[in-house]
């Protein structure tokens, strides 16, 4: 009896698993494997993405039982780990779908060439990205370092059918075996009030999003207040949905319905925004860690613990910001546009080092995503591709009042403000003291001082990165 080991990554989900597709093809017996991998110079989970990856893993075992695959789960080496499932399963072929980071690609090219050696089949397959990396690039040949062009370039492009889940006539099988030493203590399980977790999970949720809130999107998704953003990422992030999936459903949907056409494509957009993320990531160094734009190489970041640890918390007395990292801390979440404004604050405002902050959201989303999140850090930094001009510094207050008008959003995520009205609810340290009173709100006591001044820090910043930018 031939056997096919599958090795699962970012792919947690049986349809639209090339792998998984292949190796059901490939083998009478088809066995899976996770790694927790601990090879140097790979990036360990952080504790929320610890908390989904556990949750998903289980759905995922059970679903590859119901069609006869066991899956195994173990923590190691990758090269000792899959050598060693392999020799035990007796596999012929092994299979996985791609990852695109450098460290991941040169642990993979070294497994690879090591099992050929041994005589085992490996074959690899595109990865959950619209387009392969390689295989979109500029009219000089170059990869893309504009969105705008590789947005307008890959919606030309004929993306890929997602393709349906393995059917199977094999036995029910057994759960495999499941290495429990990676798991850590469940500090986040108030993360379960928030998600459901799994591929059944994903796929419920973008019908729902196409069903009733996509017409909504282009004019509602930067208002936090308001429920109509997808809140696929963390779904993508973990691959128990798909890129190619999520596009033909909404290229389907709006055929169907054209007048949510307009809706869709900017949804669209949004999606490949992450593929031009994991653009940079494939053919940039470490983008966690290297400025992508060198100038910024040696630039010389604050060095402030104490207003971090105030931004980490919450408590920067700006209350967008602030409501912000409540829901953050709170739901291992964080809306899009606060995101940038959250971002904007701690790089340009305060001059912290923007890692500092990619390290906190790498840590405390259930999205942290490797392409995503340190490219949209240094997108808000300046020292990314396609990057904000270094002039532009949001403006937290502003910003507020234009996207949560009514003061919803921070009445949520910082109660203590609640009941002050709306015209101060953006910056409490403008508002008269009488109306402090009448809400119960105390600066300094219930509610903290503001830690920057914005308009001040707003020109340091702009001196300082204009300096930079005239030495360029």
């Amino acid at each position: 009896m031939t056997t096919a080991l599958v090795w699962l990554r970012n792919d947690l989900r049986l349809s639209d698993n090339p792998a998984l597709e292949a190796a059901c093809r490939a083998g009478a017996r088809v066995e899976a494997l996770y790694i927790h991998e601990t090879d140097d110079g790979l990036r360990p989970l952080g504790g929320a993405a610890r908390w989904w990856l556990h949750r998903s893993l289980s759905e995922l075992a059970q679903a590859l039982a119901e069609i006869g695959v066991a899956l195994q789960i173990r923590t190691g080496a990758a090269q000792a780990v899959v050598e060693d499932v392999a020799r035990k399963t007796g596999a012929q072929t092994l299979h996985w779908n791609r990852r695109y980071g450098p460290a991941e690609r040169a642990v993979d090219a070294e497994i690879k060439a090591s099992l050929r050696e041994r005589g085992l089949a490996v074959t690899s397959y595109p990865g959950n990205v619209l387009i392969e990396p390689w295989d979109i690039e500029t009219g000089q040949g170059q990869p893309y370092s504009v969105f705008t062009p590789f947005w307008k370039s890959l919606r030309e492009r004929d993306i890929t059918r997602a393709i349906p889940g393995p059917g199977s006539a094999r036995q029910k099988n057994k759960l495999g075996d499941v290495d429990t030493a990676y798991w850590q203590p469940d500090w986040a399980g108030k993360l379960a009030k928030h998600w459901t977790v799994g591929e059944a999970a994903a796929q419920s949720r973008l019908d729902t999003f196409l069903a009733e809130q996509v017409g909504a999107y282009p004019d509602g998704r930067d208002r936090p207040a308001l429920d109509v953003t997808s809140r696929l990422s963390p779904h993508l992030r973990f691959g128990e949905i798909s890129a190619r999936q999520i596009w033909h459903a909404a290229r389907a949907f709006a055929h169907v319905h054209p007048d949510k056409a307009a809706a869709v494509d900017k949804f669209l957009s949004e999606l490949a925004w992450r593929d031009f993320s994991y653009h940079q990531l494939y053919h940039r160094q470490d983008i966690a860690n290297v400025p992508m734009q060198s100038k910024f190489a040696d630039w010389q970041w604050r060095h402030a613990p104490a207003q971090l640890r105030d931004w980490q918390k919450g408590l920067t007395g700006i209350p967008i910001v602030d409501a912000g990292m409540h829901e953050l801390w709170e739901t291992g979440y964080m809306h899009n546009r606060v995101r940038m404004l959250v971002a904007s604050l701690l790089s340009k405002n305060l001059l912290i080092d923007w890692r500092e902050g990619e390290r906190w959201f790498w840590d405390c989303l259930v999205d942290a995503d490797p392409a995503n999140n340190p490219a949209s850090w240094q997108w808000v930094a300046g020292s990314g591709l396609d990057a904000a001009p270094y002039f532009r510094i949001f403006n937290p207050v502003t910003q507020s009042e234009r996207f949560d008008p009514s003061g919803a959003y921070i009445r949520r995520w910082v109660p203590e403000l609640a009941s002050l009205e709306d015209q101060f609810i953006h910056d409490p340290s403008r508002a008269p003291m009488e109306a402090l009173h009448r809400a119960g709100v105390e600066i300094g006591k219930t509610y903290p001082r503001t830690i920057v001044d914005l308009k001040a820090s707003r020109q340091r910043a702009l001196e300082a990165f204009g300096a930079l930018s005239a030495r360029s």
